[in-house]
């Protein structure tokens, strides 16, 4: 299996993305294969090149985050997205993964891997570790802004495959995001997709909300790509927060006047919390839809991110996520 990671893209490219790719090589026994500026990539991975079997594909572009995805992606056929993607195009990658321009990633998927005959809409899917028995799948998370109805209940039917073989959950609750659990709650496009979703086959359990999200009320979670990129970095601004209490905490002073920091945290389960919203642990989201494995990771994933991101990547390989997509058949 060999994993296309984009070694110009991110905050904290190249250096972030090499360390994380090299712990994925170590740890997942998977070949990797840097997309980016190769003499760079050379002096930063060139001793683990031949023991890990790391390869460097030269990428002499480079699409920054302020640029327009889709213009950045026609003018630069070069750049290390766009020469990513194109190694699981032409079967030389299983899969690619990038914390770069997520619009760029986003595009060159569309227009050089193509759409799954009879997906109209490739969503964005990602996991939800808030309760570590029970892993939630948000779909879509940020890939479509505008929806109709009918993209929602296909969203419902890729994250129930996701859900299914990655997460080994057999037959996932799917819940709809709303703003009541009624069943005539929500706006237009929620009621209409609530009748979509009676008549699918699949085990829809009405409405949720977002108090739902934390309880493991559902297994898949279906929304508007909006909707759901800010449910999304809600809780990762949250899990930030937190990560920042937990340094404090765990810097206090143990005397007759502080408590435990890190006691405290065991006692009232946080430290358990914390990591489930720390979008490091999931690394990414998986583009569902699209010809081909790709991860959307955070613009500011660093080498823990990335390693998690690959390894993400890897058991959607391993599942054979794209032909189980590919066998659907879509109204």
């Amino acid at each position: 299996m060999i994993i296309a990671i984009d070694a110009a893209g991110g905050e904290y490219a190249p250096h972030e993305i090499v360390r994380g790719a090299i712990k994925a090589a170590q740890e997942y026994k998977v070949d990797v294969a840097l997309v980016g500026n190769k003499a760079m990539l050379h002096v930063l991975a060139g001793k683990h090149l031949r023991k890990l079997n790391i390869t460097i594909t030269e990428a002499s572009q480079v699409i920054d985050f302020h640029e327009h995805p889709v213009d950045a992606v026609r003018l630069k056929p070069r750049s290390s997205i766009v020469v990513g993607i194109n190694l699981v195009k032409d079967g030389k990658a299983d899969a690619f993964v990038s914390a770069g321009n997520t619009g760029a990633v986003l595009f060159a998927a569309l227009l050089n891997l193509g759409r799954i005959e009879g997906v109209e809409r490739p969503a964005l899917g990602t996991i939800i570790n808030l309760i570590p028995s029970a892993p939630v799948f948000l779909i879509d998370a940020g890939a479509n802004a505008d929806c109709r109805p009918k993209h929602l209940a296909q969203f419902a039917q890729l994250g129930s495959i996701y859900a299914t073989h990655v997460l080994g959950i057999n037959t996932p609750r799917i819940g709809l995001l709303s703003n009541g659990t009624e069943d005539t709650k929500g706006n237009r496009l929620i009621q209409e997709t609530h009748k979509l979703l009676r008549n699918s086959g699949l085990k829809f359990i009405g409405n949720i909300e977002g108090i739902d999200i934390a309880r493991g009320t559902a297994d898949v979670i279906i929304t508007d790509g909006l909707t759901g990129n800010i449910v999304l970095k809600t809780i990762e601004g949250l899990g930030d927060s937190l990560v920042r209490l937990r340094q404090q905490l765990g810097h206090s002073v143990d005397d007759a006047r502080h408590f435990r920091g890190r006691e405290l945290l065991v006692d009232v389960g946080l430290g358990a919390l914390v990591k489930g919203m720390d979008y490091r642990e999931y690394g990414g989201a998986c583009l569902l839809g699209v010809k081909g494995n790709v991860i959307v990771s955070h613009g500011r994933s660093q080498g823990k991110a990335i390693k998690s991101a690959i390894g993400l990547a890897k058991r959607t390989v391993e599942q054979g996520i794209c032909q189980l997509i590919k066998e659907i058949k879509y109204d």
